[in-house]
Formats: C-alpha cells, sequence, structure tokens
C-alpha cells in the first residue's frame, strides 16, 4: 500500500448537453492526472444536469447501463493514465429500475465494483425517490492500487452510519461525489457549513480522510455551491475550492490513519453490543417505573 496519496476532485457546471459535459469532464481529468492526481472523483450525476429538481418520465431518459460505452471510455482512461476513476452515473439496471449509482475502476482500468446509494432524499427540488431505487450493494470498500477507498453518494454522507462500515471495512479515503445547493423553500439558508462540518466529522470519528467533491452553477431553480474539500484524520481541513469550477489536489499521508487512532481510540473503545437500538427504525424510550 501507498503510504501518500496524491487525490483529485473536479469540480464542474453542467451544461445541458450530455455529450459536452462528457467530453468537458474527460478533459478534466486529464488535467488532474498531469497534476499528478491518482485517485479522481467525479461530482454525483456527472454527465447531466441535475434533474431532479423536477418530477418527469423524461429523466428516465438520462439513464445509462453499466456497459455503456461511457463507462467504458472511462475504463479506457483509467488505465491509459495509471489512475483510479470514481465515477458516479445514473444507472439504468432493468427495465423500470434506476439506481443513483459510482462505478470504480482501477489504476488498470478493471472496474472494482459499482456502489448504488443507498439512502434517497425527496424534498422541494430535490425528488429523488421518484427516479433512483434504494441502493442493494450495501458498502463496499475497495483496493485500488493507491489504497482503500469507500464511496457515498450525496445523501449517504450524512449518515454517520455510512462512514462507521466502511471505516470498518478497512477504507483508508471516504469519498462522497455530491450535488448539493440552494434550498428553495429556504432561500435565506446555505447548507454549506452544515454539510463541511459533518461530513469533516467522520473524519474524526473513524480515523480517516475524507474527500467530498460537489457541483456549481445554476440549473433552472438550484445554484450548487461547490465547496469541494479533502479533510484528514482529525477533521482539519487541508484544502477546499469556491463557488467556482476548479481541481483539487491534494496528497495524503496514509501513516496518519494509525497515528491519530493511537491517539483517539474510538475505535478501541466502540461498544457493539450495546448498539442495539440502531437496528430499529424507532427507539421507543421504556416508561420508568422508578
Amino acid at each position: 500500500m501507498k503510504e501518500t496519496v496524491k487525490v483529485g476532485l473536479i469540480q464542474v457546471e453542467c451544461e445541458e448537453s450530455v455529450e459536452a459535459n462528457i467530453n468537458y469532464t474527460f478533459t478534466k481529468i486529464k488535467d488532474a492526472a498531469a497534476n499528478g492526481a491518482q485517485i479522481i472523483c467525479l461530482q454525483e450525476l456527472f454527465n447531466a444536469q441535475y434533474f431532479p429538481q423536477s418530477v418527469s418520465p423524461a429523466g428516465y431518459e438520462l439513464a445509462i447501463p453499466a456497459e455503456s460505452s461511457v463507462l467504458k471510455e472511462m475504463a479506457e482512461l483509467a488505465e491509459e493514465l495509471k489512475v483510479v476513476l470514481i465515477v458516479p452515473f445514473y444507472e439504468k439496471a432493468a427495465r423500470g429500475v434506476y439506481f443513483n449509482s459510482a462505478a470504480v475502476f482501477d489504476a488498470d482500468g478493471t472496474c472494482l465494483g459499482i456502489t448504488r446509494k443507498n439512502h434517497i432524499p425527496d424534498g422541494p427540488n430535490y425528488h429523488e425517490k421518484y427516479y433512483f431505487v434504494p441502493g442493494n450493494t450495501g458498502y463496499p470498500v475497495y483496493e485500488t492500487q493507491y489504497g482503500v477507498i469507500g464511496v457515498g453518494i450525496c445523501w449517504d454522507e450524512w449518515f454517520p452510519e455510512v462512514a462507521r462500515i466502511l471505516s470498518l471495512q478497512g477504507a483508508d479515503i471516504l469519498f462522497y461525489p455530491s450535488a448539493i445547493g440552494s434550498e428553495p423553500d429556504h432561500p435565506e439558508l446555505s447548507t454549506r457549513p452544515a454539510w463541511e462540518k459533518a461530513i469533516s466529522a467522520h473524519g474524526i470519528s473513524n480515523g480517516v480522510f475524507v474527500a467530498a467533491v460537489n457541483r456549481v452553477g445554476t440549473e433552472k431553480e438550484m445554484t450548487f455551491y461547490g465547496g469541494s474539500f479533502v479533510s484528514n484524520p482529525m477533521g482539519e481541513i487541508l484544502q477546499s475550492l469556491t463557488d467556482e469550477e476548479g481541481i483539487l489536489i491534494q496528497e495524503v499521508d496514509l501513516k496518519e490513519i494509525d497515528s491519530t487512532r493511537n491517539l483517539l481510540q474510538f475505535m478501541r473503545d466502540r461498544r457493539p453490543d450495546t448498539y442495539e437500538l440502531l437496528l430499529k427504525k424507532e427507539a421507543f424510550r421504556a416508561p420508568s417505573n422508578v
């Protein structure tokens, strides 16, 4: 396993043209690789504008199968550049069955697997339950040529359970491809500070590096705030982007995982035998007779 790894996050604005978005992203991947990035992560649903803002059967036409030419080209690009690629896409798994997914390609072009988004939000301008079936892949980790990684897609990133499961399986870096921005029913509110704090805190609780990548730009009624960042096992933001397009490249020292866990013994002191209530949808407090 490599001791140091260069993470690359690609934060861009999406056009209406899917083909233009794909070609633009290919260019950005090459730029990131040329600047030393070894594990490169794209934003959620990288090749299209965020269509779940509204409900329409036309949105299903954007889905592609895992065997699509786009993903084959991504595999070839990963092999050519000798980089690991995390490619979030709208997956057509079967007739009428669609997932919000991310394919992971190793540096030799091998597809190590696909993670499907488990937590599906539903709210004003985030009508994802109409488009996506909840994931059925669980929370896999991937042993790449540059380290062991885990992937949680957007809404997944808010849930501490996801980060814990990925970390327990040996993930060194948690990648969170996202598409998050303005809240149309609360125009005065920005969730960016909470987003950054909640996700970077997973690094503290689990002693891992975190890499979150978001999109930017205005699409119909929504403006995406970017803010892609990488944080260390102490939750410190090592580098972040603004609300404009950019490529973030950050070297991380994986030795910090052991040194941090030896200092903050959260893994040692876990009490899974007392966590039964976490497996229940509702956990009512029993009335006291005292």
